[in-house]
Order: C-alpha cells, then structure tokens, then sequence
C-alpha cells in the first residue's frame, strides 16, 4: 500500500511512525512512500497568508490520492483546511501528542527573561499575537521552513528566538532543545495542533477499515470541535486564530481565540459543559462557538 508524504524530516517521521503501527497490526502488508513537494514547501520567503493559505501544504497531496498514486496520506491537522477536496476524507485521527507550543532561545533566556527588543521569528499570526500580549516590546521577523530550519536560524543567531510546535519536537527526538515550554493560559494552540490526521479516497473502503485500527475517538471529538471553531469563524488562516478543546473532570473545556489582522484587537471564548457523544455534535458544538466568537470581534471594531 502506498502512502503519499511530504518530504521534511517532521512529516517522514509522522507518517513512517503511522506506517510502522498499520504493519504491526497487520504484518503481512508493507507500507511504500510517495515523497511530494507541495507549493507550502517550494515557498519560503512568504507567510501563508500571502501566499493563499495552509491548504498549500496538502493540496498536491491530495491530488495523488485523487489520481490513484497513493491510497492514504498523513497529515498534521493543523495543516489541513477547513474543507477536504471532494472525494476525499479523514479516516482516522491517533491519539494525540502534547499539542503546546515551546519557546527556542539562543541565549537561553526564557520568554519572560528575554532580553528587550529581542527579535522572535514566527510566521504564525497567532503566535505573534499572543507573545505580544505578553511581551509588547519584542520585534517580530518572518521565519518559515522545517522545524531543523528554524532551529539552525535560531542558532547561527539570524533571529534570537522562536517558538515550536512541541508535538513536532517529540516525534523527532528534539524535545530537549526548547527553552521552555508554554501553558496555553500564555499561549493557546493552533486548531487541532498535535493531532495527525489520515486521509485516503472517501470510496476506498477497504483504507479506511485498514487505518481505523489507529483511531482514537477522543482526540477524534477534541479536534472536531476545534475545527467547527474554525468553520464558525469562515474557514480561513488569514487572521490569528486558535482553539483548543480537552476533556476536563469528565466534561469538556474549551478556549479559543479570533484575532484581528492588524493584531490590535482580538475576542475570546471559554466553554465548559458535557463532552459531546460524537464527532458530529463536536463539530456543531465548536460551530457555536466560532459563530459567537466572530461576532464578538466585530463587536470590538464597531465599538471603536
């Protein structure tokens, strides 16, 4: 069975170790690699914004599935846009790694510590915003590429520091190079960070009973919320935006965040009630919440 993949060494690792679970529960298959280069990858001296969105990471992906090249691809879900190309699904979702984010320093200093007017590397909108929250003075600089990229561009001292997806770190065996690592109070996670999403032909049964071995339903729940959140607020990755859901003394807490494009202004949402009982009512539920989150934004503007 072939299984398509981006080339960089966090997306080898992600999906080698999905392959390495699907040959364990059924030993006589062997998983082959398709390496892709997407245009998120061929372009790197431009956010995603500019450049029309984290679809660019799956889109040429999801083409080989589409053409039969492939029959299953693994994706972080973070990657993934609010709507899958037609004829496309999500199989399955594994449970979850640690979905916080961690800060890389080159002096060592933690965020707090850093020195004045140090400059951060980021090109996530939603990162910037929060790390301004909480240090207004640091200066902010574009930086994008692989997660061993921007470790080395911190290191050769291009930027001072920058802030990681620690799920990313974990599955590459790099977790002891963060400085620290951020509660989401001072920084919330980006929709579905640390969950892996797998995608195959929505009419390719025989896939999707082989990948549903690795599915995880609670993860399953807790990003189906986040990304009704998403879908609630328009779909899009062009504001700052993040959401995280958990299960909670048994029921489920969520927080998510709406910002602005200028960064000035942002809205939040805290929700506690029951864990919802399907994937369906999760995504209703984050809808709810995103709906109510854009309109709270708005509200920030008119009032100005």
């Amino acid at each position: 069975m072939v299984m398509a993949t981006r080339r960089s060494l966090l997306a080898l690792a992600q999906s080698r170790s999905v392959a390495r679970q699907i040959e364990h529960v059924h030993p006589d298959m062997r998983i082959e690699e398709l390496l892709v280069v997407t245009t998120g990858d061929r372009i790197q001296d431009r956010s995603l914004t500019e450049i029309g969105g984290k679809g660019l990471f799956v889109k040429e992906i999801e083409e080989a599935l589409l053409a039969g090249q492939a029959r299953f691809a693994v994706h972080s879900v973070k990657d993934l846009p609010a709507e899958l190309a037609p004829g496309l699904a999500v199989a399955c979702i594994p449970r979850r790694e640690d979905p916080r984010d961690v800060f890389l320093s080159r002096s060592g200093r933690t965020l707090l510590d850093l020195e004045p007017g140090a400059r951060v590397g980021t090109s996530s909108q939603r990162r910037r915003l929060m790390l301004a929250q909480v240090r207004p003075d640091l200066r902010f600089e574009l930086l994008r590429g692989n997660v061993d990229t921007r470790i080395r561009k911190v290191r050769e001292g291009v930027v001072d520091a920058t802030v990681l997806a620690r799920a990313g770190l974990i599955r590459l065996g790099m977790q002891e190079v963060a400085t620290e690592t951020l509660g989401v109070d001072v920084m919330l996670p980006a929709v579905g960070q640390g969950a892996l999403g797998i995608e195959c032909r929505e009419d390719d049964h025989e896939a999707r009973e082989l990948l549903s071995v690795l599915h995880d339903p609670e993860t399953a729940v807790a990003v189906a919320v986040e990304r009704g959140v998403m879908v609630g607020v328009g779909g899009s990755c062009r504001v700052p935006l993040a959401a995280y859901a958990c299960r909670e003394s048994g029921g489920l807490w969520l927080r998510a965040m709406l910002g602005a494009l200028d960064g000035e202004r942002s809205a939040w949402k805290t929700w506690r009630g029951d864990w919802p009982d399907s994937e369906s009512r999760g995504l209703a539920l984050g809808l709810e919440v995103g709906s109510a989150l854009l309109m709270a934004l708005q509200s920030t503007h008119q009032s100005r």
